[in-house]
């Protein structure tokens, strides 16, 4: 049997950054939501952070009113932002790790050393009926901890593999794939959605989306970057078209 086609989400955070440099509306993350599904996104995917250097409350309930496509928000573990989503009821949740003075997201959650934490955060989301995610590392006691927490979802740090591609670092870049890989077939056995994402180009895409159990990858800041050179509708089918044929040819 073929492997399942992965699905794109687009992740429209930067567009917001853009647009907050100024002040202004321009550029509308919501515009970018919509050309992002008619360019042929599975979902689109948006993060809420503590500091709001993105995409704000208000551009999540205009996007909730204005698109059917569905809507995946990552969210720090804390009741500020447990609040936003239980009022949001967005189709899904991405619990990450978050520090102020990041520049982006530079690890997975740690859902080993924070069990404790992260646990009544799936719990509430789930008892909410919200799809649970959590952003980790692709390491096999993650996703263990991540079966006894009860996420039906994990979206996998790709971070470390594609900084290794854009360094020409082959054999670090070979080590951090097999990570992925593997990760991807445990989570899959233990009953585990496995999505990707983080620092994913057209330059390192092919590989993540050849893993056959790798349902989804979520890609943002490579695309809106892109746009300004060949635009965000052509930068979306570019990485799509990329995505299916790995997944035909795997």
């Amino acid at each position: 049997m073929a492997a399942l086609a992965p699905r794109l989400g687009v992740n429209i955070d930067h567009v917001a950054t853009i647009r907050n440099a100024r002040g202004g509306p321009h550029p509308d993350p919501l515009r970018a939501a919509l050309m992002a599904a008619e360019a042929g996104a599975d979902g689109i995917t948006l993060h809420v952070r503590e500091d709001r250097r993105h995409v704000r409350e208000d551009d999540l309930a205009r996007l909730a009113a204005a698109i059917t496509l569905p809507i995946n928000l990552e969210m720090a573990c804390t009741e500020e932002m447990l609040a936003i989503a239980l009022a949001a009821k967005p189709h899904a949740v991405c619990l990450v790790p978050e520090r102020r003075e990041e520049r982006t997201t530079e690890g997975g959650l740690d859902v080993a050393g924070q069990h404790n934490t992260v646990a009544p955060f799936v719990t509430r989301l789930r008892d909410a009926g919200i799809r649970v995610s959590l952003f980790i590392d692709p390491h096999p006691v993650q996703i263990a901890v991540a079966q006894a927490l009860g996420a039906p979802v994990v979206e996998l740090h790709t971070g470390a593999y594609c900084e290794a591609v854009a360094s020409g670092d082959t054999p670090r870049a070979a080590h951090e794939l097999h990570m992925i890989e593997a990760a991807a077939r445990e989570g899959v056995a233990r009953g585990i959605e496995v999505h990707a994402g983080h620092g994913i180009t057209f330059d390192s895409v092919t590989p993540i989306a050849a893993i056959p159990e790798i349902r989804e990858l979520n890609i943002g800041h490579f695309l809106v970057g892109e746009a300004i050179f060949i635009g965000f509708d052509a930068a979306i089918r570019r990485i799509k078209s990329l995505m299916l044929a790995a997944r035909a040819g795997a």
